[in-house]
């Protein structure tokens, strides 16, 4: 004759339902634990996160800018020093070699939507000879913006070769974005991009 199983008490059963209802519930709890800790971690990272994208975008932005006036100082260089055609018709303008630099300047940075008006003297112009006497070359007062140094020495002259003379294009351009790195004292807008080309005089 078998015996019936030992049926459990009201406690044990009691016991055994809390225990099922911690089972179901730790998961449960792992996942808002988890979610909780995610949250977190993206309020952290996200804002540092958009402060290099934006850093990124806005340093590339300088760099563009220092490509365009690096350009622009280079063909007003070479407009300052372009000979003057002999057998050609006479020219509508008499521009000056400081005149004809401004205006190569002006038409590059206009290309490159860049602002004229961000255009300054360089702090200190770049010291150079002149080619009639070797005194030391200053600006061209007729420009008021950018510093053309007409017939200087690009390169002394030696025993075994000649001195070069050329003209030095140099200005600086003020970054026109404001962007202020966060727990510094530092802003793209008060950044002055300097820029400067050099060449030599050419022959017809």
């Amino acid at each position: 004759m078998s015996s019936d199983p030992k049926l459990p008490t009201a406690g044990e059963a009691a016991v055994g339902a809390v225990s099922t209802e911690r089972l179901k519930s730790a998961p449960a709890q792992k996942i808002r634990s988890t979610q909780g800790s995610e949250i977190v971690e993206a309020a952290l990272v996200l804002p540092l996160l958009f402060m290099v994208v934006m850093a990124i975008f806005w340093f590339g932005q300088a760099y563009r800018i220092y490509g365009t006036i690096t350009y622009a100082a280079r063909a007003g260089a070479r407009a300052a020093v372009a000979p003057v055609c002999a057998t050609c018709a006479a020219p509508t303008s008499t521009n000056t070699p400081t005149q004809n630099a401004v205006n190569a300047v002006n038409t590059i940075l206009s290309n490159g939507s860049l602002s004229t008006a961000q255009v300054k003297w360089p702090a200190s112009p770049p010291p150079f000879a002149t080619c009639s006497g070797g005194a030391s070359a200053t600006c061209d007062g007729n420009a008021t913006n950018i510093c053309v140094e007409a017939n200087v020495e690009l390169s002394t002259k030696t025993l075994s070769a000649p001195g070069t003379c050329g003209t030095v294009v140099s200005f600086t351009y003020q970054y026109p974005y404001h962007f202020a790195i966060p727990y510094t004292s530092l802003d793209l807008g008060n950044i002055a991009l300097p820029a400067q080309a050099q060449m030599r005089l050419e022959t017809q």
